[in-house]
């Protein structure tokens, strides 16, 4: 690397941008206060049974409890405080396991022989979004009304294949895409699986009748290697949605293509930074949420309507009415 490639990437700056302020020998204000509660609920215990108690049965259990309420105070996993994690999990088994877009009652039904217990019902199922326009512009549910959103489709870009100024200069394009946001925009990075069994086997079934045996003989050659694949790793495909917003009052009310807007804006900016982008449009924008609703369903074959569309069958034919009559 040369000096001007160290100058161009010499300010840094921390990965963590919302850690909480340390407060007290690097201990932060929320994790003082579950120390003070420790502290002070020790105390009232300690009142309450150093008269019917021994106090190295006491001593000994508080030396237990609070090494445990400190290592829940300053422990982390899954980059979550531990009382976080805790009260994520709380709330995880206490909710319902299903969710459902139909009316939910408030108790079992009475021909229904539940189990002794609590039994959690299913939940209402209350989704974000209301429509999907034929131009991937998708109606939100919000109290102010006519808020849209619209989603584009991007690639990724390595970083760590470019040179200092090369990254510098991606960061700088990056940083002024994020400073120019006006609403509320989501980046989302998922990775899903890919199913490389079902392109195997339409391989191995497509060899056996190309002309050519040299072509056959590769065809069949990657079958199996696409199986044997398939069968060894478990491989996954990244996808990168944005999804932007817009609200009813911005474009003097004309909020009908102001997500539209937005998303192609977007891929404007994207594209100063290598990245191939592309606003999604109705189908796509489909196929996206139900993937992300339950990514290990196959991919939502096309042709299929949108939940808004109205189907229309044949016209019933007037040549036989009533074919009962006709068989008298």
């Amino acid at each position: 690397m040369t000096p001007r490639d160290e100058d161009a990437v010499r300010a840094r700056m921390p990965a963590d941008v919302d850690a909480p302020d340390k407060v007290v020998y690097g201990l932060t204000f929320r994790q003082l206060a579950i120390l003070a509660v420790a502290a002070v609920a020790g105390y009232a215990a300690w009142n309450a049974l150093h008269t019917l108690l021994p106090v190295p049965v006491l001593l000994a259990a508080a030396v237990v409890l609070g090494g445990v309420v400190f290592g829940v105070a300053v422990g982390r996993r899954d980059g979550l405080p531990l009382d976080v994690w805790f009260l994520a999990g709380l709330r995880y088994r206490r909710s319902p396991r299903a969710l459902t877009t139909t009316g939910t009652t408030a108790r079992t039904p009475d021909w229904v022989q539940a189990p002794p217990g609590t039994v959690l019902l299913p939940a209402p199922l209350n989704l974000p979004a209301d429509a999907i326009g034929d131009d991937g512009q998708i109606t939100l549910v919000d109290r102010a009304g006519g808020t849209t959103a619209a989603m584009v489709a991007a690639t990724s870009v390595n970083l760590a294949l470019r040179t200092g100024e090369e990254q510098a200069a991606l960061i700088d394009t990056f940083g002024r895409w994020l400073n120019s946001l006006a609403t509320p925009t989501q980046i989302v990075v998922s990775a899903q699986p890919v199913d490389l069994a079902s392109c195997a086997r339409n391989l191995a079934r497509v060899a056996d009748r190309l002309p050519d045996p040299a072509l056959a003989s590769a065809c069949a050659d990657h079958a199996r290697f696409l199986a044997d694949l398939a069968e060894r790793r478990d491989p996954l495909r990244r996808q990168v949605l944005v999804v932007t917003r817009a609200g009813a009052g911005e474009y003097g009310g004309q909020h009908s293509t102001t997500a539209r807007r937005r998303a192609e804006g977007t891929v404007r900016a994207l594209s100063g930074l290598g990245v191939t982008a592309r606003v999604l449009d109705g189908p796509a924008a489909t196929a996206a949420l139900a993937a992300a609703a339950d990514p290990y369903r196959p991919p939502r074959p096309g042709g299929l309507a949108a939940p808004d569309a109205v189907i229309t069958g044949p016209a019933a034919s007037s040549r036989n009415p009533n074919p009962r009559k006709e068989q008298r």
